[in-house]
């Protein structure tokens, strides 16, 4: 990557169903011990599953080195909705210190509690780009967790077995040829199906297969899309037949496919050649057969008209401060936060640990970890890019409305363009 070169987009939130969810954070004798001097307690609440033990580690590492603070840590995401679970830790009055924000939407529904972080050292390291959703005026109120990238993981023995070329699959005719010889070989192959379409999960297929198809419309802008009154849908038919395609050769059924049986059980087993999924993805499939994650997987582009050859790459997720915590607790969030992305020992685990791709410069990009993080930053470096613009759609629209939808498409219970044209008029009703 060039200097501080990057490129407009943005990822978001990569969760679906709901939860219910109680108080987040430290006890009240955790706060009591903080503001009686003896330590200072902040408390996180964040939505990563795929990194939660790493980034524990890394928190009992700072802890070790700064004795005078605790960091209690609260996950909640995968199957679970993180952003409901923020809300109602919000409503019931136990704050976190420090959580996560997905882009303009989220900023507009938290500005009051959203300290500003352009004095860290953090967000003078960030990428060009990176920071763009999360400004207002000359504050930054988010600082980004890494750099993401989607696509199809595709298992490349099933594929060369197949006599398949990845590298050939260029447009949608030249996908859906190689997925019906992919189908035609099963038993030969050793596979289940050629997908596992995690339509369970909403993020899958209304955050991140619809946001292929939209991010045109809004010149892969999330500021453009969160500023739309409409939503064009201009390529529909193309996300109706890619989610078709995956639909029809995928194991079954589609819509009680989630993501842990996608990736874990299906893909990561060899029981599927290929699924819609991102670099997150990568310790997962380590975590049970670190061979065929080193040598066995990579990614093949999402066609879309125009934009052929290019992966979906962004920013999923940024790191926010409330203000409103005591002002002890404000400056350790902002502190721990400095140490974890330009510290040696943070970045380290960023690199090594957390497996990330970096959005901050003074990494020794040569040191990326995972097969699938190098192909995205491969992408991301020569600007083959599609940006991420779902952030940008009013809030709780990508997966409450149009994923639900879509799911409806899917079971038979609505046509495809009665699931567009609901999903169109929510989103003008809510920007009127």
């Amino acid at each position: 990557m060039k200097g501080k070169k990057w490129y407009a987009g943005l990822l978001s939130t990569l969760l679906a169903s709901s939860v219910v969810l109680g108080a987040c954070g430290g006890t009240g004798d955790d706060k009591e011990k903080a503001s009686s001097g003896e330590k200072v307690t902040v408390d996180i609440f964040q939505f990563k599953v795929e990194f939660k033990k790493q980034f524990e580690d890394l928190v009992k590492q700072y802890e070790k080195e700064h004795p005078d603070i605790k960091i209690n840590v609260k996950t909640v995401g995968g199957g679970n909705d993180y952003g409901a679970a923020l809300k109602a830790a919000f409503s019931s009055g136990d704050e976190p210190d420090i959580f996560n924000v997905g882009g303009p939407s989220d900023v507009q529904n938290y500005r009051d509690y959203l300290a500003d972080l352009s004095e860290t050292k953090a967000a003078k390291a960030a990428l060009e780009g990176t920071l763009d959703s999360v400004k207002d005026g000359e504050e930054v109120l988010g600082l980004p967790f890494n750099q993401e990238g989607y696509g199809y993981i595709y298992n490349k023995k099933v594929f060369k077995k197949a006599g398949i070329d990845p590298a050939s699959i260029k447009t949608y005719e030249d996908l859906e040829k190689a997925v019906k010889t992919l189908d035609s070989k099963k038993k030969e192959l050793g596979i289940e199906a050629v997908f596992a379409l995690a339509a369970k999960e909403q993020w899958v297929i209304g955050n991140h297969l619809a946001n292929v198809f939209m991010a045109p419309d809004f010149n892969h802008s999330v500021v453009e899309a969160f500023n739309a009154k409409s939503a064009p849908f201009t390529k529909s038919e193309e996300l109706k037949r890619m989610l078709d395609l995956q639909a029809k050769y995928s194991v079954q059924p589609v819509l009680s496919l989630d993501y842990s049986q996608q990736v874990e059980q299906l893909f990561s087993l060899g029981k599927v050649a290929m699924i819609q999924q991102g670099n997150w993805t990568y310790n997962s499939i380590y975590d049970i057969d670190p061979e065929f994650a080193e040598k066995n997987i990579g990614f093949v582009p999402i066609p879309v008209e125009g934009f052929e050859g290019k992966l979906p790459v962004g920013v999923p997720m940024y790191w926010a401060v409330n203000k409103k915590s005591d002002e002890k607790e404000v400056t350790a969030a902002k502190e721990f936060l400095d140490w974890m992305y330009t510290s040696d020992a943070g970045k380290k685990a960023v690199l090594e640990d957390f497996k990330f791709i970096p959005a901050y410069e003074g990494y020794d990009t040569s040191k990326i970890a995972d097969p699938l993080s190098k192909e995205i930053y491969k992408y991301a470096s020569e600007g083959n890019t599609i940006g991420w613009v779902f952030l940008g759609s009013p809030t709780g629209w990508q997966e409450g409305v149009l994923a639900v939808n879509m799911q409806k498409y899917l079971s038979g219970e609505s046509t495809w363009d009665e699931a567009i044209k609901k999903a169109q008029e929510a989103w003008e009703k809510s920007r009127q």
